[in-house]
C-alpha cells in the first residue's frame, strides 16, 4: 500500500508569512472579484453617447478581472491555505462596496471603476510589503503585475473623466 501522508509545505516562507501573505491575497481576491462583477454590471448596463467605447472598454476590464481571480486563487493554494470563493466571505473581506443597485450614468460607472482600480492597487501594496519582507517572489511578481494593470486602468479611466 502506497504512503498517501501529505508532505508539509516546505518552500523556504515561514507557516506564519506563508499565511500572512494568503490572508492578503485574499483580500486581493475579494476586491478583485468585486471588481469584476462591478465592471461586468456596468458592461451590461452603461447606456449614453459613449456606449460603444465604454461596453467594449468594460468588457476587456473585466475580462482581465476575470483571468486574475485564478491567479490569485491559485497563488493562495500554492502557500497552502484555502481561498475564499462565496459571495459571503469576499463580502467580508473586500475593502470595495457592491455596484450601486440602479445603474448609475455613465461617466459615474467610470468614477465608481476609477476608485475600484485604486483600492486594488492599495491592497495588493500591502500585501506586496508581506510577500517581499517574507522573500516570496512569485507572490512579489504576482502583486507588481496586478499594480501594474490597476493603476494604469485607474488612469485610463480617469483620462475619460477630464474636461
Amino acid at each position: 500500500m502506497a504512503n498517501t501522508r501529505v508532505p508539509p509545505i516546505s518552500i523556504g516562507i515561514s507557516d506564519t508569512d506563508r499565511a500572512a501573505i494568503a490572508g492578503g491575497l485574499s483580500k486581493l481576491l475579494a476586491d478583485n472579484y468585486t471588481l469584476y462583477l462591478t465592471t461586468h454590471n456596468f458592461h451590461w448596463n452603461v447606456t449614453g453617447p459613449m456606449f460603444n467605447t465604454l461596453h467594449a472598454m468594460f468588457m476587456t476590464q473585466y475580462s482581465e478581472l476575470w483571468a486574475a481571480t485564478d491567479l490569485i486563487a491559485e497563488r493562495i493554494r500554492a502557500l497552502g491555505h484555502p481561498a475564499p470563493g462565496s459571495y459571503a466571505q469576499f463580502g467580508k473581506l473586500s475593502s470595495i462596496g457592491d455596484a450601486p443597485p440602479e445603474p448609475p450614468k455613465a461617466m459615474e460607472m467610470v468614477r465608481i471603476l476609477v476608485d475600484g482600480h485604486q483600492a486594488v492597487a492599495r491592497t495588493a501594496r500591502e500585501v506586496l510589503l508581506k510577500a517581499e519582507a517574507a522573500n516570496d517572489q512569485p507572490t512579489v511578481d504576482l502583486l507588481t503585475q496586478r499594480l501594474n494593470i490597476h493603476e494604469k486602468t485607474a488612469w485610463m479611466l480617469r483620462s475619460l473623466l477630464e474636461e
